[in-house]
């Protein structure tokens, strides 16, 4: 059959495979709108906020305090005096709308006078006070007198308390935007070095993870006996909880004189005095001549990250390994390839695949990792990173706009670094 003659696959969809297609998308659609909503509707929430000028305390809705008091004596029956119900708006942000006060008045008293926007059924009280903008305050007065049945019987006027309705704005849903969030971070005077200390944690966390995970899976690869035993013990870093790992390592790394490692060190002769790893920021090494600061208590946390997630990567890399074919490995072996030719073109090539799909994952996690530094350091001695960060604007300083400004900077590193990854990702050579 020549080329001309060859048969030429349809330009198009025929109406059957065009409806199958469509009742298709409509069987996935709820699945789509949860994950959207699931995915989206958090990160657009945070996004909103970064651009209010909200705190922690202004997530409290505003009210109306009231206090109400009789101004003058009653004594005897005519004897005049006022009830003052002083009203503020208890936010000095926020305004509240359409207010409505309402209260029931001793039915003993004559009542003289109410105020121009109360009105008066019976004993009943209405007062439409309109709007309050934010910290108003003012006050309502009501003129009385008394009565014969009063002076025999004096009722107690605060027996019935005032009941306010009202319509509070919501500093969130408001049309209130400002950049100022973001002039705060990126002004800041530390917000470069919490930069870098968030990246080179990463980095070198999530690279050094992934190495020792390697060697790791490698070593479990080989038939030996105890292999189930000392497997075990590799993935009891990442199967302890973290809290009870992060004290074993503070405890472990005190300078004081129960610290294990200080004492150590100090017996063998390698330092003379004690060392506070986690609470020294850096120290000066002079190499070749060039000195250097050589940051401390960020490098052992870093440790503790390689040491506490290297467990999640041998799984994966060993998974990899035993799909591999031995036959490949048995010619090269013929061939007189050494172990370490063995490893580097064969097994590395074939590992490059989940290796990449693994520092994407670990780059992400550790780079929104809180936890692990939070309980080692508290972000203190260098090792404050962005998601610290994040903490200490939100919670610690209650400024909740700064910290979403923070959290979208996060996103907008990890979205960018993702990308990158996307587009230069190697293949896995299966």
């Amino acid at each position: 059959m020549t080329h001309e003659n060859q048969p030429k696959p349809p330009s198009g969809m025929g109406p059957l495979a065009k409806r199958e297609m469509r009742f298709a998308y409509m069987l996935l659609l709820p699945t789509f709108l949860i994950v959207l909503s699931v995915v989206l509707f958090p990160l657009l929430a945070n996004v909103w906020i970064s651009f209010k000028p909200v705190t922690l305390g202004d997530l409290r809705a505003p009210s109306i305090l009231v206090n109400e008091r009789v101004m003058g004596d009653l004594e005897a029956v005519g004897d005049t005096a006022d009830i003052r119900y002083r009203a503020r708006n208890s936010s000095r942000k926020s305004a509240i709308a359409d207010v409505v006060m309402t209260d029931t008045l001793p039915a003993t008293l004559d009542v003289l006078s109410v105020d121009d926007r109360c009105s008066l059924q019976g004993t009943d009280l209405r007062c439409d006070l309109g709007d309050y903008e934010a910290g108003q305050r003012e006050d309502i007065l009501i003129g009385i007198s008394a009565t014969d049945a009063y002076i025999a019987n004096p009722e107690n006027i605060k027996n019935t308390k005032p009941v306010f309705e009202f319509i509070p704005e919501n500093i969130l849903t408001n049309n209130d935007f400002t950049l100022e969030n973001f002039r705060k971070v990126f002004n800041a005077s530390d917000f470069w070095p919490v930069l870098w200390a968030s990246l080179y944690y990463t980095i070198a966390g999530t690279i050094g993870a992934l190495v020792m995970g390697l060697f790791a899976a490698q070593l479990m690869n080989m038939a030996f006996r105890g292999r189930s035993v000392l497997r075990g013990l590799f993935l009891s870093p990442y199967v302890a909880p973290v809290i009870a790992v992060a004290l074993a390592w503070v405890l472990l790394l005190d300078p004081g004189p129960g610290g294990t490692l200080n004492a150590l060190l100090i017996q063998l002769g390698v330092i003379d005095g004690p060392i506070s790893f986690l609470g020294q920021r850096a120290v000066e090494i002079n190499i070749l001549g060039l000195s250097f600061d050589f940051p401390v208590a960020l490098t052992v946390v870093i440790i503790f990250e390689i040491w506490r997630y290297f467990p999640l990567a041998m799984l994966f890399i060993l998974a990899r390994m035993q799909s591999m074919s031995s036959d490949i490995y048995e010619a090269a072996e013929i061939d007189g390839a050494t172990p370490i030719q063995q490893f580097r073109f064969i097994s590395l090539p074939q590992l490059m695949g989940i290796m990449a799909v693994l520092f994407l994952l670990r780059f992400i996690w550790t780079f929104n990792k809180f936890d692990d530094i939070f309980l080692l350091t508290g972000g203190a001695a260098g090792t404050r990173t962005l998601t610290v960060n994040v903490y200490e604007q939100a919670f610690a300083v209650s400024n909740l706009g700064a910290g979403a400004a923070v959290a979208v900077v996060v996103f907008i590193v990890l979205l960018f670094f993702s990308i990158i990854f996307f587009k230069f990702s190697p293949e896995d050579d299966a």
